[in-house]
């Protein structure tokens, strides 16, 4: 798998007749706190920006985890200039409860779509699982993020957006580490949500609370006729 993403995908769809293509990705999805968050990215097929590496090396676009965190900041300062358009779209903890995870995904991409100044022809959405189905005309490709030059820059700006919109509840809940693990599990969290409960910005439906005796009677159960089935949380 190239760890540097190329316009492979995004030229097959051209030659279907594709004009304007949306790569698209989340971030946040396995979280315990915070809201999903998506963006949907537009390039105009060409070369996308680099960053200076260590001597004469560059650090090329690629998905937002291969990439460190002063890497993904660096890009994220270059990127909205470059793109031909790019909007960002998000699910709230409550929607995530209420709705479950597969359409409250559905639902931030669909807010992101929406915001683009004009609509795609296609939609290439990272993963094998198409949940936005019609009207959207999507392609669904494993690893697109490290494949295609619009899904990776749509995973570097949803990263970036969340983390520092995680970071930002650090000084009202200091103790959970937000501004590290971004609502993320680690021992921190784990340790904060032990002594101190969920946030308001816990997903209260999630199966940490049942490791939680002292806080586990606050567990939301969702009504399962509710949102369209589930998605891996990995």
């Amino acid at each position: 798998m190239p760890r540097v993403a190329g316009y492979e995908i995004e030229n097959q769809l051209r030659k279907g007749g594709a004009l304007r293509i949306a790569g698209v990705d989340e971030v946040g999805r396995g979280a315990w706190a915070g809201p999903v968050v998506v963006c949907a990215a537009v390039t105009d097929l060409s070369p996308p920006p680099e960053l200076p590496g260590r001597g004469k090396r560059k650090v090329k676009l690629t998905d937002s985890k291969l990439l460190t965190e002063a890497h993904r900041e660096a890009f994220a300062e270059v990127l909205p200039g470059w793109l031909a358009s790019y909007a960002i779209g998000s699910s709230s903890p409550e929607e995530i409860d209420e709705l479950g995870m597969t359409e409250a995904l559905r639902r931030a991409t669909l807010r992101a779509l929406k915001a683009l100044p004009e609509p795609p022809d296609m939609v290439i959405l990272d993963g094998n699982n198409d949940f936005l189905k019609r009207p959207w005309r999507v392609r669904c490709e494993v690893k697109a993020d490290q494949r295609s030059v619009t899904v990776a820059a749509a995973s570097v700006l949803a990263k970036v957006h969340r983390d520092r919109l995680m970071a930002g509840l650090d000084p009202e809940f200091p103790a959970y580490g937000f501004g590290a693990c971004a609502g993320y599990p680690s021992p921190v969290h784990q340790k904060a949500l032990e002594e101190h409960g969920p946030t308001p910005h816990h997903r209260m439906s999630w199966s940490y609370l049942d490791d939680l005796p002292r806080w586990r009677h606050l567990k939301k159960h969702r009504d399962p006729l509710a949102g369209e089935g589930q998605l891996s949380l990995i």
